[in-house]
């Protein structure tokens, strides 16, 4: 469906014209369907664009205001919350969940910290048995769910993407050790997005209405003619049950695509789903990461807890291979850090950030003060060859030939 360049709308800076001019190629390039781009510098907004249908079926246009669903990209969300949890003293990264809650010791998790489940290192990368989204929403029945849980690998020894699963046991830690009995979502609005002055959520209020989020287009056939990006191992593991990925894909019902006033995409978005269920605007992200790039005093964060984050990633002793998605990874803190060839890992090497399902993503560069995110409403399988997607590329590359 073609867009008309007449309905890409905001504005950018002097001197980032070039990614408002790669935002409005992507729509005549791509199929661009609807998206927004922002991206903060030095605590300043520069590029603030939206534009297309936030519906293409009705034809309404994507506004100001408009909500996007930001699937994986959530963890980068989840984690921050966790790292403003940490640096209030609330948390430690290195001492063992069970000390906490009990229970979580059961088939060997005794000794699984915080810094093994923001890194993927727990092993905790799928469920055994699926849950639905009562379980989810009740913290008494999602605990007993994970503290029954096996690891899938000895904790601490590799890494593996929790594609489902992560976030949930730091949100049910959080429940034990905050005060005010606070999970992830609640957390993160009150200490994240508040203080920020942003609109992202970690479970979607019922207040918010369907109008002001945008309808995911996805098509299951384009992914199928993608598969042989993934890799062999990856697919043959995407349908093996008995997999880390393949039991993830089955963990919990989750809609791949539809508006929200479908029953099923509004009660899954609903429930708390930190690794992949956030809705937010496109700039509350790039702020977000905005306040990353400039050292997180806005949060309150740790020095060195940023320092970490800015740091080259450790791998475990296993090294980057990933062993649920079997390529590699580099991860700090529930980021992911750059690797060659990776979407933003020919930048800066002290950036950090996340990606997400059909292409959306956002990152922090402290090395020039950026915090950018972008994310369209048509879910495509570019991203599934070294998580890269050409719409977001084009943006970064014209970001940073703006730099210089």
């Amino acid at each position: 469906m073609a867009v008309s360049t007449g309905r890409i709308a905001g504005d950018v800076d002097q001197g980032y014209g070039s990614i408002a001019d790669a935002f409005r190629r992507n729509f005549a390039d791509y199929g661009e369907i609807g998206a927004a781009c922002a991206v903060y510098r030095d605590g300043r907004k520069v590029v603030d664009l939206w534009g297309g249908y936030r519906d293409a079926g009705a034809r309404a246009p994507w506004e100001r205001d408009t909500l996007i669903f930001w699937a994986s990209a959530t963890k980068g969300m989840a984690a921050l919350a966790v790292l403003v949890a940490q640096s209030c003293g609330l948390v430690d990264l290195d001492e063992p969940v069970a000390c906490h809650w009990p229970e979580f010791a059961q088939n060997g998790k005794e000794a699984i910290t915080l810094r093994h489940l923001l890194s993927h290192q727990s092993g905790l990368a799928a469920l055994d048995r699926r849950v639905d989204y009562a379980t989810v929403a009740d913290p008494h029945a999602l605990s007993a769910v994970l503290a029954a849980q096996r690891p899938w690998w000895e904790p601490g020894t590799h890494h593996g993407y929790h594609n489902v699963t992560f976030g949930w046991c730091e949100s049910m830690l959080l429940l034990r050790v905050d005060p005010q009995k606070r999970t992830i979502g609640r957390f993160f609005a009150e200490e994240v997005a508040a203080p920020l002055g942003i609109e992202f959520y970690i479970g979607l209020p019922d207040s918010v209405p369907d109008n002001r989020c945008a309808t995911i287009h996805n098509s299951p056939a384009a992914w199928l003619l993608h598969l042989h990006k993934m890799g062999w191992r990856l697919v043959v593991d995407m349908l093996n049950p008995r997999s880390p990925m393949g039991s993830s894909l089955r963990d919990l019902p989750i809609p791949t695509s539809g508006a929200v006033s479908n029953q099923q995409v509004r009660e899954y978005l609903r429930i708390e789903v930190p690794a992949g269920n956030g809705m937010g605007q496109t700039r509350a992200v790039a702020r977000a990461y905005g306040a990353l790039a400039t050292g997180g005093q806005e949060l309150g964060l740790r020095p060195e807890i940023v320092q970490e984050l800015e740091a080259p990633a450790v791998a475990p002793p296993g090294g980057f291979r990933d062993v649920v998605v079997h390529y590699d990874e580099a991860r700090t803190l529930g980021f992911v850090k750059p690797l060659p060839g990776k979407w933003f890992g020919t930048r800066a090497g002290r950036a950090f950030g996340h990606h997400g399902g059909g292409g959306c993503g956002g990152f922090a560069d402290p090395d020039v003060g950026i915090g950018f995110a972008y994310a369209p409403n048509r879910f495509m399988p570019w991203h599934l060859h070294m998580r890269g997607d050409p719409r977001k590329d084009s943006l970064i590359d014209a970001l940073y030939q703006g730099l210089g």
